[in-house]
């Protein structure tokens, strides 16, 4: 599964996704890029977009993505902070559809 992690979230989270191929917003080149924007461009190359953006899902029209949405919800993006909610993570990215949203650790 191709994840591509929003500018919100620490680079190194990568890491915790190793049997997935997960790149960063930075990485591909689309640093400062809108969501409405950045969501077209991802739904091309990506299967899931990890963020921490709870208004995503009321700020945009995602029923019809090629690309769902996994936003995790935690008191910060610390990595610490966020490596908890990994497993949860992990066992969504083999259900989630496209189109879906699903929040990890509401």
């Amino acid at each position: 599964m191709r994840v591509l992690l929003d500018e919100c979230l620490p680079k190194r989270l990568k890491r915790e996704l190793p049997t997935h191929e997960a790149c960063t917003v930075s990485e591909m080149g689309w640093a400062g890029i809108k969501n409405g924007a950045l969501i077209r461009l991802a739904e091309q190359q990506f299967d899931v977009f990890l963020t921490m953006d709870r208004n995503l899902e009321f700020q945009q029209n995602l029923k019809q993505l090629r690309l769902a949405i996994a936003v995790l919800c935690a008191p910060s993006n610390e990595i610490q902070v966020l490596r908890p909610l990994m497993p949860l993570l992990q066992e969504t990215l083999t259900t989630i559809q496209n189109g879906q949203v699903v929040y990890i650790g509401r």
